[in-house]
């Protein structure tokens, strides 16, 4: 069975573009002199033979315009000739192929929210000039951008693994490898990178709780762990940048960083789990306060055994024992009562 995958051809030795540019003003200027004593002839009664030659060298050199191309460092150039992909054209620099060939780039008018695709006042009429001029400004909008760039979707609503709706947002740097991939497996890389982007997010968050929780396995061995999208960020965006470079290997794509930038629990249980937050700090901080408080009573007690600094029956220990502990565990400073009395 043939293999359907596209492998890009780099195109080398193409460099002829000066030479080709020089002989198309050569063959403008033979055409215009062509016409003009062409002209004269005509006037005369003479044979236009001159006059339709110089026509027919317009035409020609307006067509060999065609094949000079421009390209700027980390900018391709994919070309199909007759619907056949012939190659890639992607050092910097000025080219001449083939005039019938033409540039394909499905994602050439795409604007997403990330770096390459700032659509500013200059390019928005660039693309509008591309519409009314033809070839030339329609063959710059078809370069494949080389370069790093970086992925900012909008923020999703997600479910983590406990039910709990959060709100989370992914920042993706990405570049083209393969263009031939880019161009041809995918109807519009760009699209298809945002997809994707989406849909490993969510595949990868379901997994996880907000905060840590008991009994939540998410590393897949069986075995409950303390991961969580709040405290294991660095894992979480590892595992769905490795996601989504799966997803998009066809494409020709590569993922270098997956980041998060935004996460909190969505707006309508926000408020709610802030206060089960807040109780379960002040749980925590209650329970650090009585293990220290019953410390210091037990170490109390053994020192007075141990020094026979004061002998207690099991009546005084206890109440020393519960004044101890409302004093260290009290929200207020104490107020001592002094007893000048006998404590019998």
């Amino acid at each position: 069975m043939e293999d359907l995958c596209m492998e890009e051809k780099i195109l080398t030795g193409k460099k002829h573009g000066m030479a080709a540019l020089l002989g198309i003003i050569v063959l403008f200027m033979l055409a215009l002199a062509g016409i003009i004593f062409g002209a004269v002839m005509i006037e005369n009664d003479e044979n236009p033979v001159l006059f339709i030659s110089g026509m027919a060298l317009v035409v020609l050199a307006s067509i060999l315009c065609g094949g000079l191309k421009v390209l700027k460092p980390q900018e391709a150039l994919v070309l199909t000739l007759f619907g056949n992909y012939v190659g890639t054209l992607k050092e910097a620099g000025f080219y001449y192929v083939n005039p019938f060939c033409s540039s394909v780039n499905p994602a050439a008018r795409t604007r997403l929210s990330q770096s390459g695709d700032v659509s500013d006042s200059t390019a928005m009429l660039a693309i509008a000039a591309g519409k009314a001029a033809g070839a030339g400004a329609e063959t710059a909008s078809k370069k494949i951008s080389l370069k790093v760039m970086t992925l900012n979707n909008s923020k999703q609503k997600i479910n983590d693994c406990l039910g709990n709706p959060i709100e989370i947002g992914i920042a993706v740097t990405w570049r083209v490898v393969n263009t031939a991939k880019a161009v041809f497996e995918v109807d519009n890389y760009k699209e298809f990178l945002s997809l994707q982007c989406d849909s490993a997010l969510r595949d990868i968050v379901r997994i996880y709780p907000y905060d840590v929780a008991p009994n939540v396995d998410t590393t897949g061995d069986g075995v409950a762990d303390e991961g969580s999208l709040r405290g294991s960020s660095e894992i979480v965006a590892a595992r769905i940048r490795d996601e989504i470079q799966d997803r998009v290997e066809e494409a020709g794509m590569e993922i270098i960083e997956a980041r998060i930038t935004y996460l909190a629990y969505a707006t309508e249980i926000a408020a709610v789990m802030l206060q089960r937050q807040q109780a379960s700090a002040i749980i925590d901080a209650r329970k650090m306060i009585v293990d220290g408080a019953v410390g210091m009573v037990e170490m109390a007690l053994e020192r007075l055994n141990e020094n026979h600094t004061v002998e207690l029956d099991e009546e005084r220990k206890a109440a020393m024992v519960s004044n101890l502990l409302v004093v260290l565990c009290g929200n207020r400073d104490a107020q001592p009562v002094v007893n000048s009395g006998s404590l019998y």
